[in-house]
């Protein structure tokens, strides 16, 4: 059955097939499921650093970063493998950080793998181009988040449709001022 809201759902949930790439990048959140999904693709060889990324949050306790890093080493990452990026308070921030990260690694990616939140994957992917070289190739791996929020249920609860049209709003705020430059 057709939804008068499927292009909302066709536009904010990205997932394409993973392959080899340079990279995993990680948007920050204290979501476990992010790393984890990170681990597992790290596991398969698809990419030989996790760069995951995100500042100081309150609720957190402590930086994105180490929340993060600290479920790569439970799980078995080598500390090295795990890149820093400890500053970014938002999604646009993640990427400019990740890829400043990366440079100075002298690492140039011309894949990488981002892995988000689902409903969080059109904004990182967006982010992740607006920010690095226009031709690095991204790959979108998401995860269920502790909302359990997908495609196919956001919009059957209160939550699911406040994160996802929430992130529709963020697009725009984000957005509306950086078309113009890639018009160019």
């Amino acid at each position: 059955m057709s939804n008068p809201f499927d292009c909302i759902t066709e536009f904010i949930f990205v997932e394409t097939a993973v392959s080899p790439a340079d990279v995993i990048l990680v948007p920050g959140a204290d979501h476990p499921q992010l790393m984890e999904k990170a681990v597992h693709l790290y596991k398969q060889g698809l990419a030989p650093y996790i760069l995951p990324s995100g500042g100081f949050k309150s609720h957190v306790g402590t930086t994105e970063w180490e929340y993060l890093k600290r479920i790569g080493i439970k799980n078995g990452i080598p500390e090295e493998a795990i890149l820093k990026e400890d500053k970014a308070q938002h999604t646009l921030e993640n990427a400019r950080f990740s890829l400043e990260v990366l440079q100075r690694k002298n690492i140039v990616p011309k894949k990488a793998i981002v892995v988000c939140k689902a409903g969080h994957a059109r904004r990182s992917l967006l982010c992740y181009q607006a920010e690095f070289p226009i031709d690095c190739e991204f790959l979108v791996s998401p995860c269920v988040d502790r909302y359990g929020i997908t495609k196919d249920n956001w919009y059957l609860s209160e939550v699911g449709i406040n994160r996802v049209m929430n992130e529709v709003k963020k697009i725009g705020t984000y957005f509306g001022e950086i078309i113009p430059s890639w018009s160019k």
